[in-house]
């Protein structure tokens, strides 16, 4: 048993395909998957994903890239993720490689998530990119620990993990893993303590080897399971039941299907 904990089935390009998807995730024994919201416009196409199938859950969030969608009210995200489906806050955090210049409002609407996660006692989703002091910083600061959560598509240092992790954090790889070029990811991914890891596709993007440069989808996450156990030289077997056990240890509120 798997668990995509970072997919999008709500866009385009997997949402018109669900059954199809659906079913190749059971070939793949990949049980349940995380859909995750970008945007609060569309928060409710997520969660109707999230609604419509027992083994799919929702967050609610606004990604950092998202400027035009102004500031995030922290009530607003404690009202919808008052929701039986809804598991988690985020994705939330900072990105400094896309955006540049005064980014204050980016760490606003970061601590905003932080706040709004706490009151409604739900773990993070966070997105780091060229941004990690930053993070860890408001991490501390806004005592993001006591919820805890996950560095999702994790692309840092094992020195940034391990920080992430004594703050109650879960590293998550993708499909970057598998990369050739990938080789400093490679190594944290041999470094992290096995409680700590998740797989995730973070699909329709960055669709693992060997299937790099197509439309990724949640099956998909089985390779970056398999690539992640041979860095390790665990069986994979070891690392699917780990993930899989860590994500229910984290996100709590989530229900195992058969």
């Amino acid at each position: 048993m798997l668990v995509d904990s970072h997919c999008h089935l709500n866009f385009p390009e997997l949402i018109a395909n669900m059954e199809a998807i659906r079913h190749s995730m059971a070939e793949h024994e990949v049980n349940h998957a995380l859909c995750i919201s970008v945007t609060l416009g569309e928060f409710p196409q997520v969660l109707a994903v999230a609604e419509a199938h027992d083994n799919i859950y929702a967050s609610v969030g606004v990604h950092p890239d998202y400027e035009d969608e102004g500031e995030i009210a922290v009530d607003e995200l404690v009202r919808l993720a008052d929701h039986p489906k809804v598991i988690a806050i985020g994705e939330t955090g900072l990105d400094y490689f896309r955006l540049t210049g005064d980014l204050e409002w980016q760490r606003d609407r970061f601590r905003n998530h932080i706040r709004a996660a706490i009151l409604a006692d739900k773990p993070l989703i966070i997105h780091t990119r060229s941004a990690a002091e930053d993070t860890i910083r408001i991490m501390r600061e806004e005592n993001a620990q006591r919820v805890g959560g996950v560095m999702h598509c994790f692309t840092e240092s094992i020195e940034v993990a391990m920080q992430a992790i004594e703050l109650g954090f879960y590293i998550s790889f993708s499909g970057i893993v598998t990369f050739k070029n990938a080789t400093s990811l490679k190594e944290v991914a041999k470094q992290v303590p096995l409680d700590s890891i998740l797989v995730e596709t973070d699909s329709p993007y960055l669709a693992p080897v060997p299937f790099r440069g197509k439309t990724n989808q949640p099956a998909y996450v089985k390779y970056v399971a398999e690539e992640v156990a041979r860095l390790r030289e665990i069986p994979y077997e070891v690392l699917a039941k780990a993930t899989t056990d860590n994500f229910f240890k984290l996100f709590k509120q989530a229900r195992r299907c058969n």
